[in-house]
């Protein structure tokens, strides 16, 4: 479907008004750029490692909507320039243009798909998603099939390659898998294909919860979804997954089993491995391993000096192109 772009061209004295505008005569969605510093709450609420790159704040802002082409679209339009002059007469809303442009025809749900194909972790593993087909197969290959819908974690970014690669080399068979911030369910999936007894994935997102379930269920694992405060026992699926936190709430760390698990795997960002690293250690057997990911090479330090300071031994420092993996031992 094409859509008409219609981006205002105002102050960022005047977003709040002109946002609230188009919410109230009936536009659903707006985007909003400018160049303004983010503070630093925003930052730690954003929990991002990358930040984005803005030029010198000069009040100038951008707010876009998106109307499918229809016959109303001409008064609504008129509609928006009449609210605009009302606004004038409280704040500056700049040149308060309005430019037009045409959204490509394209399926943006799916469109991601064509830059996703089959790609090796090593001489072993292969991760594929659902919808390509695996044509330099190998007799050993260990091939694992991810639909990650609009959860993160493909396998193919080099934070999830680490990952892979630390539960490829630290899991011993039979051991009992902790993955926090599970995504797509891959690396629950890849522990289970490579011997643990057991995972469990933990997630914020319940989207991403039944993301995972699907998953493991396309790589014929049994799979499901757990209900720790009704169920309060390790599950007995082979792969379970949860929706929870597992730094805020002391619930679910209570519930899932207090010194159980003998590999921890996190692929989240740095600031999350922070925060994790303060209170994972009580749902870890002595000796246990906890491989992190996700920390862009800037945040390295400060991921060492929790580690450290919660007493864990760091074992290896994994690295690959920007992204840094910890392996530490309870």
């Amino acid at each position: 479907m094409k859509w008409i772009n219609y981006t205002i061209d105002t102050t960022t004295e005047a977003i709040d008004l002109i946002s609230s505008m188009l919410s109230d005569i009936g536009v659903e969605g707006i985007e909003i750029k400018d160049n303004v510093p983010l503070t630093e709450e925003e930052k730690n609420q954003m929990f991002i490692d990358i930040l984005p790159k803005l030029d010198s704040n000069d009040n100038s802002a951008k707010v876009s909507f998106y109307l499918e082409p229809d016959e109303s679209t001409d008064s609504l339009l008129n509609k928006v320039r009449e609210e605009l002059n009302e606004i004038a007469n409280f704040v500056d809303v700049g040149s308060g243009n309005i430019k037009v442009s045409e959204t490509e025809d394209k399926d943006w749900i799916n469109n991601w798909k064509e830059f996703f194909k089959p790609f090796r972790i090593d001489d072993t593993i292969v991760v594929k998603p659902t919808w390509e087909k695996l044509t330099d197969a190998m007799p050993d290959d260990l091939v694992i099939e991810i639909d990650p819908g609009i959860s993160f974690g493909t396998g193919s970014h080099e934070t999830t390659k680490l990952s892979i690669l630390g539960i490829k080399k630290h899991l011993k068979p039979g051991d009992l898998v902790l993955d926090g911030g599970s995504g797509s369910g891959i690396l629950s999936i890849v522990a289970n294909k490579l011997g643990a007894s057991k995972a469990l994935g933990v997630d914020i997102d319940p989207i991403a919860t039944q993301t995972s379930i699907e998953n493991a269920m396309v790589n014929h694992i049994d799979a499901s979804e757990w209900d720790y405060i009704k169920e309060n026992y390790i599950p007995d699926k082979a792969i379970s997954f949860a929706t929870g936190n597992l730094i805020e709430e002391h619930g679910i760390r209570e519930y899932i089993g207090k010194g159980a698990y003998d590999l921890v795997v996190a692929n989240i960002l740095a600031d999350v491995i922070i925060h994790l690293s303060d209170v994972i250690k009580e749902n870890m057997k002595k000796d246990a391993i906890f491989i992190s990911s996700g920390i862009i090479y800037t945040k390295e330090d400060e991921v060492r000096a929790s580690l450290e300071k919660n007493q864990f031994t760091i074992l290896e420092v994994n690295r690959m192109g920007d992204w840094v993996s910890f392996v530490a031992k309870n």
